[in-house]
């Protein structure tokens, strides 16, 4: 089984190739470049360079968010257009879970998936053996540190932190929660390819053991012809980002911190 996997759910822009648990390739890159600009070029070397072709993957994994607003849009558009071209499925990857993925499968921690939404806010969840202790959110990180603390009372808790909210957060983290508690380092701070690509292949192995069913019928068959009944694999029409918030236009037109755009043109037309 050959999966794509596109990760763009924050600063980072990240894809890579797994093929049968073994990591093809893998792209990921941090700069100021937007996504827009990567994504695609960093897809194309991928395949180049590990001599496959795109037309040889079975389903294009993809990071759902939560995470930035245009990042996560600017990959959804992306693995939409790849799936809808090459009729392929689409495996919806919660960013979060991704995150914990690696730490979670080799220790029985506590693993916390933070990510900075600024303003104090994070977006966190809370995984232990693979079970979520804590749903995807979208809160203060007091509020989640709160959560953590009520988890198993009184009894000694282990906590490791992953994400871009560590270096933002670990200071009040150790301030106000008991435990042991563990920062990963930079290898786990930030999202990759990779893991998407791991967590989508094991959700669509799931998938197609519970639907009697191997890869390759679904890639003879075709994405389109198959109703998937499925939330995490579906078609190219189906597949949506998951935000937890609103946008930051949206919630600054909420609060009247916007500028009424009809106003402004009308202000605009009169003044010629």
């Amino acid at each position: 089984m050959k999966i794509l996997a596109i990760e763009s759910s924050g600063l980072v822009a990240s894809a890579a190739i797994v093929y049968d648990d073994l990591l093809k390739a893998e792209f990921t890159i941090n700069n100021k470049l937007t996504h827009s600009e990567t994504l695609l070029p960093m897809i194309r070397s991928m395949c180049d360079i590990s001599g496959m072709k795109l037309e040889e993957i079975d389903a294009i994994a993809v990071s759902a968010g939560p995470g930035s607003f245009t990042g996560l849009r600017i990959g959804a558009a992306t693995a939409k257009g790849i799936a809808l071209a090459l009729d392929k499925p689409v495996v919806s990857v919660p960013t979060l879970m991704s995150l914990g993925w690696p730490l979670s499968r080799i220790t029985d921690a506590i693993i916390c998936p933070i990510m900075d939404a600024r303003r104090s806010q994070v977006y966190c969840a809370a995984y232990q053996g693979g079970s979520s202790l804590i749903d995807e959110d979208a809160c203060d990180i007091h509020e989640f540190i709160a959560k953590l603390a009520g988890l198993y009372p009184d009894t000694e808790k282990e906590f490791i932190f992953v994400g871009d909210g560590v270096p933002v957060y670990s200071d009040t983290i150790a301030e106000e929660l008991e435990g042991d508690i563990s920062f990963a380092g930079a290898e786990f701070n930030r999202q990759r390819g990779a893991y998407v690509a791991s967590v989508g292949a094991e959700l669509y192995r799931k998938w197609l053991i519970e639907h009697n069913t191997s890869s390759e019928e679904v890639r003879n068959l075709g994405a389109d012809k198959i109703d998937f009944y499925s939330g995490s694999i579906m078609n190219s029409d189906d597949f949506a980002p998951e935000y937890l918030r609103k946008s930051q236009a949206e919630r600054e037109n909420e609060a009247g911190l916007l500028e009424d755009p009809g106003k402004h043109s009308l202000k605009k037309m009169k003044q010629h």
